[in-house]
């Protein structure tokens, strides 16, 4: 996919040395514009030497965001299924020897946020992108409707508490975006509220970045009829039918308070891709390409790291095993 004026992306792409972040919009949205906005640590913006770029996904701080032009069924410059699935193997082959250099350096974290309407593809992101890492160092967060214990805390305590430990992955399958979503559609907390909520998440996603975790979010963006494919698959085919929920009806009623010009989805983008953690829009209407979008962005995000094997405590070369 070339990047350029004629991209449907081009407006959204994050160069680096953009220095204009979500907490600024933030604070405008909310009527508090101006004063010096503190990003926290310079950045650390990754070089694409994977098999398939993905600047052009990234959506740049500052900018706003009009979901309705981004095409969910965009497939780039990948020619088809095929050539796709071999490029996606490739990239699995390197993230597993990543992961073992992230795991045995034991300085650093990633976590990958996972966020996007019913249908969109979250399971089979993990399925397809993770599943060949060694799960020693994996781990998979899925968040439901929040209990009794984590009501009586803060909207973020659930997420925190279980946060990558140093030389793991961890994927938040649906995340702590669901606070500034599904309570605002449904109307549960008021305007003020979540515009203090995307504050709080900044502010919350810059102190994990300055402590070592490098986050990668991705907004999995599927169309309307995709969607209604896929929740018809879960009612037709028995190994999908324990995924359907009577309540997936409902959420589809409320597409556009989700997913119009001015829905949430628009404004969270908008609000909270910052410099240190920045948000990706993933064209997931074709299950391939979002399988190879998510894994080139993996593995850009990897090897910008610059990853390094831990120096050994001592010469071991002429130790013999008898």
């Amino acid at each position: 996919m070339k990047e350029g004026p004629g991209h449907p992306y081009s407006n959204f792409i994050h160069f680096a040395g953009q220095k204009r972040g979500g907490d600024a919009i933030a604070q405008k949205m909310n009527g508090r514009g101006g004063g010096r906005t503190t990003t926290g640590a310079r950045p650390r913006f990754f070089r694409l030497a994977s098999a398939m770029k993905v600047q052009h996904l990234r959506i740049r701080p500052g900018v706003k965001v009009d979901i309705t032009k981004l095409d969910p069924a965009d497939t780039g410059d990948v020619k088809g299924k095929e050539a796709a699935e071999e490029r996606l193997k490739a990239n699995l082959k390197r993230l597993v020897e990543l992961q073992t250099v992230l795991y045995a350096e034991n300085r650093r974290a990633v976590l990958v946020v996972l966020q996007g309407m019913d249908g969109s593809g979250k399971d089979g992101t993990v399925r397809h992108v993770m599943s060949g890492l060694n799960p020693m160092g994996v781990d998979i967060i899925g968040f439901k409707r929040p209990t009794e214990e984590e009501l009586d805390h803060d909207f973020l305590w659930r997420c925190h508490r279980v946060c990558p430990r140093r030389g793991d992955i961890t994927v938040f399958n649906r995340s702590h975006y669901e606070d500034v979503l599904v309570v605002r559609v449904n109307k549960v907390i008021n305007r003020a509220e979540w515009l203090r909520r995307y504050r709080q998440i900044n502010d919350w996603e810059r102190m994990l970045t300055e402590d070592g975790t490098v986050i990668v979010k991705c907004f999995l963006h599927i169309s309307k009829g995709e969607q209604r494919e896929r929740l018809e698959a879960r009612l037709h085919d028995p190994l999908k039918n324990w995924k359907f929920e009577e309540g997936d009806l409902a959420v589809r009623k409320q597409w556009n308070a989700y997913m119009g010009r001015g829905g949430a989805y628009e404004d969270m983008l908008r609000a909270t891709s910052t410099p240190y953690a920045p948000w990706h829009v993933i064209p997931s209407d074709k299950k391939w390409y979002r399988n190879l979008a998510v894994s080139s962005l993996l593995l850009a995000t990897l090897e910008g790291m610059k990853l390094e094997m831990p120096a050994p405590v001592k010469d071991w070369r002429r130790v013999r095993v008898e």
